[in-house]
C-alpha cells in the first residue's frame, strides 16, 4: 500500500484535477464512448449524444485542442464534417472501463435497495 503524504496528496490532487478539466463535465465522456464505434458527423454525433448543437460544437473544440478528436472537413456541397477519436484518446480506456464497471455496481446496488 501506499504511504501517503502531504507531498503524495498534493501532486495526486493536480493529477486529478488535470484530468477532470480535460475530461470532465456532463459531455466529454459521453462523446468519446460514442465515438468509440467510429467517425460520425456532427449531426449524427448531436443526435446519438442528446446534446445541443451549440453546446456540442463547444465540446468538439475542447476535444480537437486536447488531441482526444480529429475534425476532417469534406469539400463537399453542403460541407462535411467527421469527428473521430485519436489514438491518444485511446489513454482514457481503462478511465472509461473503471467508471463504467463502478457506474453498473452503484446501479445495481441503488436500485436493489428500493
Amino acid at each position: 500500500m501506499d504511504i501517503h503524504t502531504p507531498e503524495s496528496c498534493a501532486k495526486s490532487r493536480l493529477a486529478i484535477r488535470d484530468t477532470l478539466d480535460i475530461v470532465g463535465g456532463k459531455w466529454k465522456l459521453v462523446l468519446i464512448a460514442v465515438l468509440r464505434s467510429g467517425k460520425k458527423g456532427f449531426n449524427e454525433l448531436s443526435r446519438e449524444a442528446g446534446i445541443s448543437p451549440r453546446i456540442l460544437s463547444k465540446e468538439l473544440h475542447d476535444m480537437e485542442t486536447n488531441n482526444l478528436v480529429t475534425r476532417t472537413v469534406f469539400n463537399t456541397k453542403p460541407v462535411t464534417v467527421q469527428y473521430e477519436l485519436t489514438a491518444y484518446s485511446e489513454s482514457l480506456t481503462e478511465v472509461l472501463s473503471a467508471m463504467e464497471k463502478w457506474g453498473q455496481e452503484h446501479r445495481n446496488k441503488i436500485f436493489s435497495a428500493e
